[in-house]
């Protein structure tokens, strides 16, 4: 008996494997039949994404994308699987005449979540040539404490050797080079620039004026996550505004990855908070509006 068990556990592995390839290449046949999608959510990473992506994906307006493992809620099409071509990215989403049928006359929207796209240099472009009708979502949190998560997370992964400290010490040698050689080279993935870029992925700005001028700022609705943790239907019903989506009362309003760290040395905190505070009044200038993250005397919007 105790010898049979792991064969069983084989046995499956091989059928949910021989399931997900048969899924895929059903997936491929049919992409001519499946339209792009009508938004994205394109980050910041740890940035709330995927509280976001929950809660759109309780809604019965948001269908669900094809197939439907629980993990997947991003394609890295417009960042680092590009060359997979249009054909791979939309079949992942559903058969028009699924999302016509299930519609029945109320509006249907899909979409996907890749955090990376806001920080990828080519994304946005490469975004408005394929979808240029989508909505671009994004959700950004306190920069600071979006950068200990981030570093926690690839602690987690185990593909981080250095301490905290050491590793936004260690950043800009990393990033050196790395933007313009994904320029250079569109097939070139960066290790550093996805996952070690703790700091300046909290660099916002910049990362939003690219989308501004790829699709317009009437395009691009910006959230920030400390206020979606805080009155998430409200969060929720803007966004589903946006989307031209019916409001829907929320079941399950639990934030994710939403708690401040506390083993995050007070001393690095401090030193990061005012190293990021003239990129937290850029981006506070360019929304025009006063952010949460920001102490008062920083706060000049106009």
């Amino acid at each position: 008996m105790p010898e049979s068990a792991p064969t069983r556990s084989r046995a499956e592995t091989l059928v949910r494997e021989s399931s997900k390839r048969a899924l895929h290449a059903y997936g491929l046949a049919t992409a001519r039949w499946r339209a792009h999608p009508d938004f994205l959510l394109i980050g910041a990473k740890r940035g709330g994404t995927t509280s976001l992506w929950r809660y759109l994906s309780e809604h019965p307006d948001v269908l669900d994308l094809f197939p439907r493992p629980e993990n997947l809620k991003g394609m890295y099409y417009f960042d680092e699987q590009f060359g997979r071509g249009d054909r791979w990215y939309r079949s992942h989403f559903p058969a028009r005449v699924r999302r016509d049928r299930l519609g029945l006359g109320v509006p249907t929207v899909v979409g996907e979540a890749t955090p990376y796209y806001l920080y990828h240099p080519l994304a946005p472009t490469r975004a408005r040539a394929v979808v240029p009708d989508a909505q671009i979502l994004v959700v950004l949190r306190d920069p600071v404490e979006r950068a200990y998560s981030h570093y926690k997370e690839r602690c987690a992964n185990d593909t981080e050797p250095l301490s905290f400290a050491a590793a936004v010490a260690a950043e800009a040698d990393r990033l050196a080079g790395e933007v313009d050689r994904i320029v250079a080279d569109p097939g070139y993935v960066s290790f550093f620039h996805r996952h070690c870029s703790y700091v300046d992925q909290g660099r916002y700005a910049p990362m939003l004026e690219r989308w501004f001028a790829a699709f317009g700022r009437d395009r691009v609705h910006v959230e920030i996550s400390e206020e979606m943790y805080a009155a998430p239907q409200a969060t929720f019903d803007r966004v589903t505004d946006r989307l031209g989506i019916r409001r829907h009362r929320l079941q399950d309003t639990a934030a994710h990855n939403a708690e401040p760290a506390r083993d995050f040395d007070a001393a690095t905190r401090a030193e990061l908070v005012e190293l990021l505070a003239p990129d937290v009044a850029a981006t506070e200038r360019l929304l025009g509006r006063a952010l949460p993250w920001s102490r008062p005397a920083e706060r000049r919007v106009g």
